[in-house]
């Protein structure tokens, strides 16, 4: 099994969902199965998704301790609109793990010499592929949508003069500091289509969910969290036209955002750029 990951937010997210009891709760990012085995000991049914074939031992593990209270789905949460039947609660802790940015031969940080992988799936072209087969001005634009990055077609141009394949390789390409973590940020996000699968599985949320069922999200980046944010804020609006005499429900009520505490912060560092977002659906 994986080494003692502390999930970000745990006690938020138990209180944003109340009693669950008997509850059906999907949790997206299974990762160590922290969120699993929460929603678990709080006696709810789970099922969980997770892409990484590197969770397959933590899944199995808390299958055997759990029984038939807890199904994994060995699948990206994009798919999540293959689910039958509805739930209670879905959960999504995005971004990446603990446990991959600590994996050297995962290729996800540049604190680590490995190669430049950054697959979550261990499946399709790998960061280093990304970048010999993606043009110069696609590359840029990965570099300044997905990570923000100053003067990011110089950037992708030497990035692609060099063919990188390590991550080392790629890191001694930096000069900036600042340029660093928003370059390995954007060809990972690049690389497993993250905005993409958030996109897709946030789709399927509404149709699943019960009336009183709840949506909690837990962000990292700033990506992922306009996205979040920019669908609950689009599901918590009521339509029609709010100058109208009689104006619908909306079809979710927003609930109160959360970010880390000092206690947490001081216990959890990675969790300093969190940001937990729930919506209630109404009907």
């Amino acid at each position: 099994m994986t080494a003692k990951h502390t999930p970000v937010l745990l006690d938020a997210v138990m209180r944003a969902l109340g009693d669950i009891r008997d509850k059906r709760v999907v949790d997206c990012t299974f990762g160590a199965g922290g969120y699993s085995r929460a929603f678990l000991n709080a006696g709810a049914r789970v099922t969980a998704f997770d892409r990484d074939p590197n969770v397959a031992a933590d899944a199995a593990a808390i299958g055997a301790e759990y029984g038939d209270r807890f199904t994994f789905i060995p699948r990206p949460f994009s798919t999540l609109s293959e689910l039958d039947g509805t739930y209670d609660a879905i959960v999504f802790d995005l971004g990446i793990s603990s446990m991959q940015i600590d994996q050297a031969p995962r290729g996800f940080s540049f604190r680590f010499d490995g190669p430049l992988d950054m697959r979550m799936s261990g499946t399709g072209p790998t960061a280093a592929d990304l970048i010999a087969n993606t043009s110069a001005a696609d590359l840029a634009r990965i570099l300044r949508d997905y990570g923000d990055v100053k003067q990011s077609a110089a950037m992708a141009r030497a990035i692609q003069a060099a063919a990188p394949k390590t991550t080392f390789a790629l890191r001694d390409l930096i000069h900036r500091p600042g340029d660093m973590a928003p370059v390995f940020q954007a060809l990972r996000i690049a690389v497993n289509d993250e905005m993409g699968e958030v996109t897709r599985a946030l789709a399927a949320v509404p149709d699943l969910l019960t009336p009183g069922g709840r949506c909690i999200a837990v962000t990292f980046h700033s990506l992922e969290d306009r996205l979040v944010k920019n669908t609950f804020r689009d599901w918590t609006t009521a339509p029609g036209d709010p100058h109208l005499p009689t104006v619908a429900t909306a079809p979710f009520a927003p609930m109160r955002p959360e970010t880390p505490g000092a206690d947490e912060l001081a216990t959890n560092p990675r969790a300093r750029s969190a940001h937990m977002r729930g919506v209630i659906k109404s009907y």
